[in-house]
């Protein structure tokens, strides 16, 4: 062999192939593993390639040249060809002028008999064939019926066929009725009298036999009739197998559905594959043959599918849907190998890659013979089917690479995958339903009625089952709903948080823990002067417990958030990879499901605006800082709801002793009794009047006041625990100064955003909690003492001076006297309110004259404190 040739066999196997680095594969695969002769070779090739591209070079430089110099020329010949166009139309006007004027009149009127002796000749030939089938149709019945008699099935559908043809000549005609009649019962009778040996055939697999069938069949435009034939002899086996298992199948037979179904889709597949070779030999059509034994046979089913997935959730409950995503799966897996069985049909036989290319029908199969089965349409549809299913095959016609998505290819995809819908429409539900279940089951066990138990234990035991399971759901939205269920886990975890923490809150108010089991290890000898009962210390520890409890469970909720964020972003990711490049990268396995789920509920604003805030959080806006955006919005107002009832929980044990103090205060005698001008001295004689500067407080007042200035002592014992210092922010009447110096992290709903938030990162799920905010105990001491001052504050002029019947001028100026030692007190604490302001100022008007004065004020009118103590003073009725 020559070099040139040699050259030239490497040029053309390089021209041949589809893939460069397949065709330097196979040319260095044919050779010898010598490496000597390998570079050899190379080097050969390297040579060829060096020449091939100059002779291209070469061509297409000449080319060049010769289009550079036609292209002037060819604008020269156009315009030629133009004017030879119009000279030439201008001639063969004026010849057919010429010729019109130049024949005689007696060549005209020749001309015109015999163009009606030529339409009096084919209506003539068309009067003979209305004849001759006239005369065929008297005959028609005799000749069928005869053929039938001698099994010439073939014949008989023939001559069926032709009177078929001759139907529209008998349009708009009396007879039209009676011969269409005779048309039909003789089908009727062909078809009879071929059903059984058609049944035998196709039980028998005998192909050929079964083509010839078909031909007969479609002869006399009954195709669907065989399809029925066919499907219903070959789906039998299916059928029964299907219906031989009972709906409570677990109970009745101890074979649950989920084991049952792979079974049953594991010997359809059986009869897809068998099928796969057979259809081809007796239908033109297979791909759409094949769509229809799978349509025909999931229709057939009894009981239906969905009444299968309705008895599973009517025998396991809220549980079932584990089970369900069990059945998907399997679904799933069953459908994906149907679809390689579809693509092996389309692309083995020629007919149907011809159809699939020019986009028309095969040769030979006729639009009837494409039968289709309506059904239902979901109500959870969100734009219509058929519509969705031609947008999809339109928009995936547009690349050669990319398999044309045809009616067939959806029709029985939407009759496998329709019954989960509904199901994974009401995801959401059925989550929260799932996790309030399995949420039981795992704290059932708990010993949450014992009295003696340690309900913070129990909070903090809980909420490691809480968040446990709640990660489990993740894996369910994705596996039954691909991401689409992704606002309906959020709000199921939201809502599934907020209940948990509602419910112990509810048993934080009505129920405490033993003093046995809550007894502080610290000794508290230096406060009995507080006046505290052994009661009270419990519910005092029992409180403190609940709170760093609810810390701890801050920070796993935190950590379960950051969980759940990077599995929306993963989701995110996903469906932003499927948008930018459907072609490569879907959502969901199948194509079917990715349609039935796009034109679905799930795929809302709710899910776009949610997925869009995980990439904005991902790929923030310029001059823009990323933060990590908020889900657990009711889940997180729970937790500090929980922590606020705990906080005023422990402030009403704090209170306790210094309220019971306050009960008597407004039925004291000091109120109504009358002041003296004069004093008497020790031995009963009267004294020169003296002027009394100031009062001494209360006893009550003097003893309330104590038991506020021994509180910080109390807070020097509690001040350094973290639970005491978790969310300042919930506490009751905070003073906003107070927490000023507290940094600012705003990471909740309620008005003021508690504190320890931890920002994480949302790749990393597996990432620890920041440490917490560190406050000083002199800065949680303040806080507390000042939400203690407000609160007891609040209690006394909302529940206790209110009360009081009457003031007269010695006991409005005791009263003075007692709210002025107190609000010096309470300033101590840095309390501070413009209430008790408006007490003393009130209640320090001695002059009766100038009290009632001011009931005239309109502002004084609407004023509820001055109109307790005008009521009190007697200054109005």
């Amino acid at each position: 062999m020559s070099r040139n040739e040699s050259i030239g066999e490497t040029i053309q196997s390089l021209e041949s192939s589809d893939s460069l680095l397949s065709w330097i594969n196979d040319t260095l695969g044919a050779k010898e593993d010598d490496l000597a002769a390998l570079d050899q070779h190379i080097t050969h090739i390297v040579a060829a390639l060096d020449i091939a591209c100059e002779e291209t070079s070469f061509q297409l430089e000449r080319i060049i040249d010769d289009v550079s110099r036609g292209v002037p020329r060819l604008t020269y010949d156009l315009h030629f060809m133009k004017d030879s166009a119009m000279a030439l139309q201008s001639v063969l006007v004026k010849t057919q002028d010429h010729s019109v004027t130049s024949l005689p009149a007696q060549t005209n009127e020749t001309l015109e008999h015999l163009r009606t002796l030529d339409t009096v000749k084919r209506h003539m030939e068309s009067a003979r064939e209305v004849l001759r089938e006239a005369e065929s149709w008297s005959s028609l019945e005799m000749e069928v019926t005869g053929l039938l008699g001698e099994g010439s099935y073939a014949r008989a559908a023939e001559r069926l066929s032709e009177a078929s043809k001759s139907m529209v000549v008998f349009q708009n005609t009396p007879e039209y009725e009676s011969r269409r009649t005779l048309m039909v019962s003789l089908q009727n009778q062909l078809e009879a009298s071929l059903s059984s040996a058609l049944v035998a055939a196709i039980n028998t697999q005998d192909v050929a036999l079964c083509r010839n069938y078909y031909t007969i069949f479609s002869n006399i435009q009954r195709e669907s009739e065989f399809r029925n034939y066919y499907n219903g002899s070959r789906r039998a086996p299916l059928t029964e197998m299907w219906q031989d298992l009972p709906v409570d199948t677990e109970q009745s037979t101890g074979q649950s559905f989920a084991d049952f179904l792979p079974k049953f889709y594991s010997k359809f597949l059986t009869l897809l594959n068998a099928e796969r070779v057979t259809i081809p030999s007796v239908f033109p059509d297979p791909q759409a043959s094949l769509s229809n034994l799978i349509v025909s046979v999931l229709t057939a089913l009894q009981p239906s599918f969905s009444e299968r997935l309705a008895a599973l959730f009517e025998q396991y409950g809220s549980s079932a849907l584990a089970n369900c995503i069990t059945t998907l799966k399997v679904t799933q897996d069953f459908a994906v190998n149907v679809e390689k069985v579809m693509d092996k049909v389309k692309f083995s036989t020629p007919s149907v890659r011809s159809h699939v290319q020019d986009g028309g029908a095969a040769e030979g199969v006729e639009p009837a013979a494409r039968e289709r089965v309506h059904r239902r349409r979901s109500s959870r549809m969100s734009i219509s089917w058929r519509a969705g299913s031609q947008r999809t095959a339109q928009g995936s016609a547009g690349s050669p690479n990319v398999n044309v998505a045809t009616h067939d290819d959806f029709e029985w995809g939407r009759e496998l995958f329709q019954p989960y819908l509904d199901y994974q429409v009401d995801y959401g539900k059925l989550e929260l339903k799932m996790l309030q279940e399995a949420f039981d089951r795992a704290t059932a066990n708990e010993d949450d009625g014992d009295a003696r138990s340690d309900k913070s234990r129990l909070l903090r035991e809980a909420a490691v089952d809480l968040f446990s399971i709640g990660e489990e759901s993740f894996a369910r939205c994705l596996n039954f709903t691909y991401g689409y269920g992704a606002v309906g886990l959020v709000q199921a975890l939201d809502t599934m948080i907020e209940l948990f923490f509602n419910v112990f809150a509810k048993g934080k108010q009505t129920g405490g823990t033993s003093p046995a089991r809550a007894q502080p290890s610290i000794s508290y000898d230096d406060f009995v002067d507080l006046d505290y009962s052994a009661q009270d210390w419990a519910a005092l520890q029992h409180s403190l417990h609940f709170l760093g409890a609810a810390r701890a469970i801050h920070d796993r909720l935190l950590v379960f958030e950051a969980k759940l964020r990077s599995t929306l972003l993963q989701i995110s990711s996903q469906f932003q990879m499927a948008e930018n490049d459907p072609i490569n990268f879907t959502v969901a396995p199948t194509k079917v499901q990715e349609l039935l789920l796009q034109q679905s509920l799930l795929n809302s604003s709710e899910l776009r605006t949610l997925l869009d805030s995980m990439q904005k959080q991902t790929h923030p806006a310029p001059n823009s800082s990323p933060s990590d955006p908020i889900l657990l919005h009711a889940g997180r107002n729970g937790l500090f709801s929980f922590v606020k009832t705990c906080q005023v929980s422990m402030q009403e044990t704090i209170l306790s002793p210094l309220r019971k103090q306050l009960q008597p205060y407004p039925t004291l005698s000091l109120w109504s009794a009358s002041g003296d001008k004069s004093r008497t001295n020790s031995s009963g004689i009267s004294d020169l009047q003296v002027p009394t500067f100031s009062l001494s407080p209360s006893e009550i007042v003097q003893k309330v006041s104590e038991g506020l200035l021994n509180l910080p002592r109390l807070f020097e014992v509690y001040a350094n625990d973290d639970a005491l210092s978790f969310s300042l922010e919930t506490l009751p009447y905070i003073n906003p100064d107070v927490l000023k110096g507290i940094p600012e992290e705003p990471h909740s709903e309620l008005p003021v955003p508690p504190r320890h938030i931890r920002r994480t990162s949302l790749v990393s799920i597996q990432a620890a909690p920041a440490p917490p905010v560190t406050l000083d105990a002199e800065t949680v001491s303040s806080a507390w003492l000042s939400s203690l001052g407000h609160s007891l504050l609040s209690y006394l002029m909302n529940d206790i001076l209110p009360k009081i019947p009457t003031l007269s001028e010695a006991g409005a100026a005791q009263l003075t006297s007692d709210l002025s030692y107190l609000s010096n007190i309470l300033g101590a604490l840095n309390v501070s309110s413009e209430d008790l302001g408006k007490w003393q100022e009130y209640v320090g008007l001695l002059d009766a004259d100038g009290g009632r004065a001011k009931l005239a004020d309109a502002e004084m009118q609407s004023d509820a404190i001055f109109q307790s103590v005008a009521r009190m003073r007697g200054w109005s009725s």
